[in-house]
């Protein structure tokens, strides 16, 4: 089993997020960039396909050459290549459109991307790729188990979850519970040394048009101040929320 797994680069949560250029673009200075998470519970499935069923497991992403720390992580975590299609990630269809060249001329059996990335959080690429490649498609999927040519999937619904059977070719959009984070590998010393020597193949973009684009970014508004209201005065904090929050 063939299997390809869609990397983003995406900011640490815990960085301070900042906008330039009249807040039309992100300030990469001084970010620290990882595996999108919903990506990394994704790899670490696939390397369990790897570890359990022999299957072979590539890694790819579209971004510059910044972008290959995050590949290289990839590569010590199990992945056997990595694959950068060396452009920016301007859109979700063009992400979708270079992702689709690279399954189309790999022949994969599974694709598993995260159902969104954590920076945009747009959640259109995996759709948009099951689209343009006609594969069979689960989205918010929280297990995962492969029999030959059947998949069984389970996907996260309102009030619970939703078993699915399907064939190959399949693409998933996963999250948390496809893998748990105690699950979740640490490149040790020999991976990171490993990974050195794997192969990390640089092709460039196929033709695609970009049908959106970021105008202006803002941030959420402050929070306001508490305010501490003393245990003993009652009435001023039944005031306060009644006149103040207005949610009495």
């Amino acid at each position: 089993m063939k299997i390809l797994v869609c990397i983003s680069h995406v900011p640490d949560t815990t960085s301070k997020i900042n906008f330039i250029n009249g807040d039309s673009e992100f300030d990469k200075n001084g970010v620290q960039f990882v595996i999108n998470p919903n990506d990394e519970f994704g790899l670490t499935r696939a390397i369990w396909f790897q570890e359990q069923q022999g299957a072979t497991v590539t890694v790819v992403n579209v971004g510059g050459a910044d972008t290959e720390p995050t590949l290289r992580k990839a590569l010590a975590i199990g992945a056997n290549e990595a694959i950068r299609i060396n452009a920016s990630a301007t859109d979700g269809f063009f992400v979708a459109k270079q992702l689709a060249a690279v399954a189309k001329s790999g022949n994969y059996d599974l694709i598993i991307c995260g159902k969104e990335s954590l920076d945009y959080n747009g959640g259109m690429v995996p759709g948009m790729l099951a689209g343009l490649l006609n594969y069979n498609f689960v989205n918010s999927c929280i297990e995962l188990t492969i029999d030959g040519t059947t998949a069984k999937a389970s996907r996260e619904i309102d009030g619970g979850k939703e078993l699915i059977e399907t064939n190959l070719p399949l693409i998933v959009g996963g999250q948390k519970g496809l893998v748990e984070e105690k699950d979740l590998k640490i490149p040790n010393m020999r991976g990171i040394m490993t990974a050195r020597t794997k192969v990390l193949t640089v092709l460039e973009p196929v033709d695609a048009s970009v049908e959106t684009m970021a105008v202006k970014f803002e941030k959420p508004a402050p929070k306001s101040a508490v305010k501490l209201i003393d245990a003993s005065n009652l009435d001023e904090l039944i005031n306060l929320l009644h006149n103040e929050a207005k949610v009495i």
